[in-house]
């Protein structure tokens, strides 16, 4: 009899996540931080109880990076895949364009906390005197 043990990785970073808490959100506590202060920043820019359904979004997995940079498969209220990317989102209240979908506002806030992880891996170099 053969098993396996499947290790839950954080959904921005990939490291192994050991902690309780970790498990429960999908993120290890730095990631974590990090999405936080990217959803305070959306939410001057959003209503709150869209805010507050893309974090929970977020939160329950449901932001799937596709194959694509920038663009996600996330779920519906009612378990329906869309595809989203910060530009558009294939559920009726992004194809219509009224106004900007929950599923499109937790992209932006996955897309702003992996813009920081670019940021912080292209600086160090410089800043240790590395980079040519």
């Amino acid at each position: 009899m053969t098993t396996t043990k499947t290790t839950a990785r954080c959904a921005r970073c990939g490291r192994a996540l050991t902690s309780t808490r970790a498990l429960r959100t999908g993120y290890g506590p730095t990631c974590y931080t990090k999405v936080r202060a990217a959803a305070r920043e959306a939410a001057t820019r959003h209503k709150p109880h869209q805010i507050a359904k893309a974090i929970e979004l977020i939160e329950d997995g449901g932001v799937v990076p596709t194959t694509r940079t920038g663009v996600y498969y996330t779920v519906g209220t009612n378990g329906e895949i869309y595809k989203t990317a910060a530009t558009g989102c294939t559920c009726p209240a992004g194809l219509t364009g009224r106004y900007i979908c929950y599923h499109r506002i937790a992209v932006e806030i996955v897309e702003a906390t992996r813009q920081t992880v670019a940021y912080e891996l292209v600086s160090a170099p410089i800043a240790l005197g590395l980079a040519a």
